[in-house]
């Protein structure tokens, strides 16, 4: 299945930014569409809604890698807002807060859990099923919150 939404949301931001004559993201959105597509090749089926986002989020870990080795404020700026354009493709996140009400249902059960790890566990099981948008570190800081 391919992720018509997404893909057809990166096409019509390139066009948007050769119109607006924004070089930084039409460059990065169409780097975007690149790996998307590589993805695709890869598999040699259409992307899924997951391996898009799977391929915008490794461009936004690789840019934030670069950012923190690189010294030259040009070229941080632009990775800066590379960051921004590519994180604006992607489904919000829950906050901890968000993540801590979602896992109401199981607060017992990540409470009972012998380490951390294992809470996490539960955690991200459960809002993995929910189809919940969540990052690690957040779901991390929301066991702990839950732990007490």
């Amino acid at each position: 299945m391919l992720p018509a939404v997404l893909v057809d949301d990166i096409k019509k931001q390139i066009t948007g930014a050769m119109k607006s004559g924004d070089a930084v993201a039409r460059d990065v959105l169409r780097l975007a569409l690149s790996e998307i597509q590589t993805t695709e090749a890869r598999k040699n089926t259409p992307a899924s809604d997951e391996d898009a986002i799977n391929a915008v989020r490794k461009l936004i870990k690789s840019n934030e890698e670069t950012l923190g080795l690189t010294a030259d404020a040009e070229r941080a700026g632009v990775l800066r807002r590379e960051v921004e354009v590519l994180s604006a493709l992607l489904p919000k996140q829950l906050s901890v807060e968000d993540i801590v009400a979602a896992l109401a249902s199981e607060h017992e059960a990540i409470k009972a859990a012998k380490t951390d790890g294992q809470a996490t566990g539960v955690a991200m099981k459960h809002l993995k099923s929910t189809g919940a948008s969540v990052s690690g570190n957040d779901v991390g800081a929301a066991v702990k919150k839950i732990r007490g």
